[in-house]
């Protein structure tokens, strides 16, 4: 079989598992289920309460201090960046050390599976959020142009998990990964369902946590806490859609197909 018919395949089957367990839980499990009262109850608030996340912390700066210290005396100019774009879609601007675990900050990092930029972005994720992606240029690389995009797919991904930690661990992995997590453990709470995601996912969001912590301490990690209810607050539930323009895709096929569908 092609790749690309596996890939339709992968992701057709996605869409479905995610729409019937979305359904599911709206019928049948109040604890994983959508409601106006639960949607918005943040697992960040937690994180520093958390022995074995503190303990991760800790760990992680001490072994990776030094390039975290490279890291940080380069980073006035991309945070800058950064927290412009981020302010203006009304996302947490803490959501910046994202841009630090996937590429270090760097515009031109290229993975080995061949996501680029600061926010390492596949090339069909890329051009479903509006970039140009060619061979002669790739606007991935475009610190200002990525960064747009990337915040307009962090938007997309809150309006549909409600919880910035499960959206870190879909930003790595995929929607569908974090949808299974959430029906295995019968919750929406990343420190209860996180076993349940693939390993990678799982350190992503803990690596988060200890950048975070190293930037802005204890300080930073109760503001993007805080920032979790003002921005359901302000937005209502309601973010982008991944949608082209035309297309005939469903929302949640559309998001099944971003960044890691690919790989």
């Amino acid at each position: 079989m092609e790749k690309e018919t596996i890939k339709g395949f992968f992701v057709s089957i996605t869409f479905m598992l995610n729409a019937s367990f979305s359904i599911s839980c709206e019928a049948s499990n109040p604890v994983v289920g959508f409601s106006k009262e639960s949607r918005y109850d943040s697992s960040f608030a937690g994180a520093h309460m958390n022995k074995h996340a503190k303990k991760f912390v800790k760990s992680y700066i001490r072994n990776n201090r030094k390039e975290l210290s490279i890291i940080r005396q380069r980073s006035r100019s991309p945070f800058a960046i950064v927290d412009s774009v981020f302010n203006m879609y009304h996302l947490p601007v803490q959501l910046k050390y994202l841009a630090v675990i996937e590429s270090d900050l760097k515009p031109g990092a290229v993975s080995r599976v061949g996501a680029v930029g600061p926010w390492q972005l596949m090339p069909k994720t890329a051009r479903i959020l509006g970039l140009k992606v060619t061979h002669a240029h790739d606007e991935r690389t475009h610190y200002v142009k990525s960064t747009r995009a990337a915040a307009r797919y962090l938007r997309d991904l809150h309006a549909e998990f409600g919880d910035w930690l499960l959206v870190l661990a879909a930003y790595n992995g995929g929607p569908g990964p974090v949808y299974h997590a959430m029906h295995l453990s019968g919750s929406r709470n990343f420190w209860s369902l996180q076993n349940y995601l693939p390993a990678e996912s799982r350190m992503h969001v803990k690596k988060f946590i200890a950048v975070l912590n190293y930037f802005e301490g204890q300080e930073g990690v109760t503001a993007f806490a805080r920032s979790e209810k003002v921005h359901a607050r302000h937005h209502g539930g309601q973010g982008l859609s991944l949608r082209k323009k035309g297309s005939d895709k469903a929302p949640g096929e559309t998001r099944s197909v971003a960044r890691n569908m690919e790989r």
